[in-house]
């Protein structure tokens, strides 16, 4: 029988810094929000080898004293609580006393700091959680830490480590989140020596979010403003036709902190309910802010989780918020312009005067205008006629010929004098016209055309042979509606709505998952620089030889970009990047390479299949209906049923007739 007993420091040390620091993000997490909460105006950070060899954090705030230097890695010790009520309030990022005790405890870490206004700062070094002596340091205001190899005593936590590319990108992700929640801060990235990241630190929230997610991002994004009781909701959130293939540009912040929140992300898309594509998702920016006692933040050992005591007051806020600023009718709407200050390019229509000016323009007599044919004049001097010819009229004062389509007949004489003037003979003057009637000159008949040499009948070729004529289906094609479903009527009577998307998506799910060569690609004019948040980003990257059996060749753009040189010749090339975002989040999701390989077949066949809304050709609606009526198709690759049925009966009953 095991016997209990009490663990050794170091050892509850190492289980204690399992909990807070899982990977190089955790760590950069923990120091950057004790730089926050430090009155910092500036925060630096730059690692080496995802983190793992180099992580330094450089802040401006107010410094630690020399002589609490070494209580502050000790664990449960912290500057942000006092007693046993402040845990009802807590507004700081940090408030435990567990980050930089975890951190110490499975690293190599250099402090160094200075108080503001003191002569001069200390530092420190600490060795797996064993401290040094407090040396004397001179030392820019505020703090510096340096933690170098990272997990270098716990092999089993190295193990789980991802490769840097993938550690980089999961900091990148996080300082990008951190530089939003405060925008009054300039937040600066540099990963192996490349900066990365920057954000001004103005206290404009589009600055941040244009420095941190990119220009593509900034421009489809509509600001957000509303209250509801003590909670107020302020950010950006997308349009709803530039809906995402994931909830990756989704970032919520409360009371200052990121934090990852079921309840806001169904607040947000319920306000997107029938304004987004099916299958698309909203990005936002939205931040939070309601009393430090109305939540929970010491839920979860990385704070990234809350709860509210008011869940409901919560999501109507956010709800109602976002469903203002979608909605056209609540948009404010500018003040008309006086009229004196429109600016008119064309002054002979659609100009604004008062009534004086307009009766001054009554009073001008008009000038003079082309007498009316049969049709309407145009302003290049074209008669239009409603029988298909154009007949040109003489200008105002002028004497130029009429001329009129072949095909109709000509009812007036042709005066001598415009013979010859065609024939470039003077004119004589000409004499005032009859009243008498003129007559009328009878239509040439046509004569049939009769070909030169008589058309020979084709030769008959030795070894050919008459086909018969396909037999008749036993189904047809009544049409189509809303360019999505295909009316059909069987032998049987009945009626068939059947779904060209899901119909086509079956198709080409069925096609790629038995084909045993890649498909064909097409190289791209133009590469397509695909923007994706970070970690997306680096887990395509890791995953190229499985974009390249599916048809991608890409390549790293720096910054979250990807640059694609080809794709598969089935997919549109504007839904590249929309077909890369839904990748990486089946490449996460999935379990077994299997189960992650029909993820994506899923994707790509629903990405290259004919949409609905679109015109398409009959002969390409005979063959989805072929494949339907031979029993082939059923169901799309999600399930949903490709085709419904409605016999003679049920039509007859909707109407009593049954």
């Amino acid at each position: 029988m095991p016997h209990i007993q009490q663990l050794d420091s170091h050892v509850a040390d190492l289980i204690a810094a399992g909990e807070v620091v899982e990977r190089p993000a955790s760590v950069v997490k923990e120091l950057v929000e004790n730089a926050v909460d430090a009155g910092a105006s500036a925060v630096v950070v730059e690692i080496r080898g995802g983190g793992m060899s180099l992580i330094r954090v450089t802040d401006n705030g107010c410094g630690i004293a020399p002589g609490e230097l070494r209580t502050a890695f000790l664990r449960h010790a912290t500057s942000k609580l006092r007693t046993e009520s402040d845990l009802g309030g807590i507004g700081t990022l940090g408030f435990r006393g567990e980050a930089l005790a975890a951190i110490c405890a499975v690293s190599r870490l250099d402090v160094l700091t200075r108080e503001r206004g003191a002569e001069s700062g200390a530092s420190l070094h600490l060795e797996g959680g064993v401290p040094g002596e407090v040396l004397p340091a001179g030392a820019p205001e505020g703090t510096t830490f340096v933690v170098r190899d990272l997990f270098y005593n716990t092999p089993a936590r190295l193990k789980f480590v991802k490769k840097d590319s993938a550690e980089t990108a999961a900091v990148s992700g996080l300082l990008q989140h951190l530089s939003l929640s405060r925008p009054d801060i300039s937040f600066k990235f540099v990963k192996d020596g490349e900066e990365a990241l920057h954000t001004p630190g103005d206290g404009k929230l589009e600055s941040a979010v244009y420095a941190a997610l990119g220009r593509d991002f900034a421009a489809s994004l509509v600001p957000v403003r509303g209250r509801g009781g003590d909670t107020a909701v302020e950010g950006f959130v997308t349009k709803p036709l530039c809906g995402r293939g994931s909830r990756g540009m989704q970032a919520f912040f409360v009371n200052g902190r990121f934090i990852k929140s079921q309840l806001l992300t169904a607040a947000l898309e319920e306000g997107y309910r029938n304004q987004i594509m099916k299958g698309k998702f909203p990005g936002c920016v939205l931040s939070v802010t309601l009393p430090v006692t109305a939540v929970d933040v010491n839920v979860h050992p990385a704070k990234t989780v809350v709860k509210f005591a008011r869940e409901r007051d919560v999501f109507d806020a956010v709800y109602h918020t976002v469903l203002d600023a979608l909605d056209a009718k609540g948009a404010p709407r500018p003040a008309p312009r006086p009229a004196e200050e429109v600016v008119n390019p064309r002054q002979d229509f659609f100009q604004n005067m008062d009534a004086k000016a307009f009766r001054q323009k009554a009073a001008v007599p008009p000038l003079a205008r082309p007498a009316r044919g049969g049709g309407e004049v145009s302003h290049a001097g074209w008669d239009t006629e409603r029988s298909g010819g154009f007949s040109r009229v003489a200008d105002s004062g002028a004497s130029a010929p009429l001329y009129r389509s072949s095909r109709e007949t000509i009812t007036a004489p042709v005066h001598p004098a415009l013979q010859r003037e065609e024939h470039g003979e003077p004119s004589e003057e000409r004499p005032a016209p009859s009243s008498a009637p003129a007559p009328r000159v009878p239509a040439v008949p046509e004569r049939p055309f009769v070909p030169a040499i008589p058309a020979a009948a084709p030769p008959e070729l030795a070894g050919q042979q008459a086909l018969a004529p396909a037999e008749e289906t036993p189904w047809r094609i009544a049409g189509e509606v809303l360019n999505t479903y295909i009316v059909c009527e069987d032998a049987e009577h009945a009626v068939w709505l059947i779904d060209k998307h899901a119909a086509h998506e079956r198709i080409n799910f069925d096609r790629l998952q038995k084909a045993q060569e890649p498909p064909m690609r097409q190289q791209l004019l133009s590469p397509i620089a695909a923007e994706l948040p970070q970690e997306d980003a680096a887990l395509l990257l890791e995953n190229r030889e499985t974009l390249e059996s599916f048809g991608f060749y890409c390549e790293d753009f720096g910054d979250g970009a990807i640059l694609v040189r080809e794709v598969p010749s089935d997919l549109d090339a504007a839904d590249t990047a929309a077909t890369l975002e839904e990748f990486a989040e089946k490449l996460r999701t999935g379990r077994s390479p299997a189960e992650r390989r029909e993820a994506l077949l899923h994707t790509m066949a629903c990405k290259a299949a004919v949409k609905a809304g679109m015109h398409s050709d009959p002969k390409e609606l005979r063959v989805l209906v072929d494949r339907v009526q031979a029993g082939e198709i059923r169901y799309c690759p999600h399930g949903r049923p490709v085709a419904v049925k409605i016999t003679k009966y049920e039509l007859e009953k909707m109407f009593k007739r049954a």
